[in-house]
């Protein structure tokens, strides 16, 4: 699997439960509000510069879209929906 152009394929992270500052947890469905999510990045496309595969980022929860490869489930993003590379 390779990415083409400014694509990148990842792997989000599965965060079952977030914690407030007053010690309650959130289920996933609860967490509308934070709007980035985190993930690995798999493959990039020819034309993505400054991020390789392995990379840890955080991109915008509304962006790209899912695929499934060999019963694996990755999100097709542009390179322009990454925030943050950890």
């Amino acid at each position: 699997m390779k990415a083409i152009g400014r694509f990148l394929v990842v792997k989000e992270h599965k965060e079952t439960e977030t914690k407030t500052k007053g010690g309650l947890l959130l289920s996933e469905a609860q967490r509308e509000d934070i709007r980035y999510r985190k993930a690995d990045v798999v493959t990039v496309g020819n034309e993505v510069q400054y991020l390789k595969p392995k990379d840890e980022i955080y991109y915008d929860r509304n962006a790209g879209y899912n695929v499934e490869i060999k019963k694996e489930r990755y999100r097709v993003i542009k390179e322009q929906d990454v925030v943050i590379v950890v």
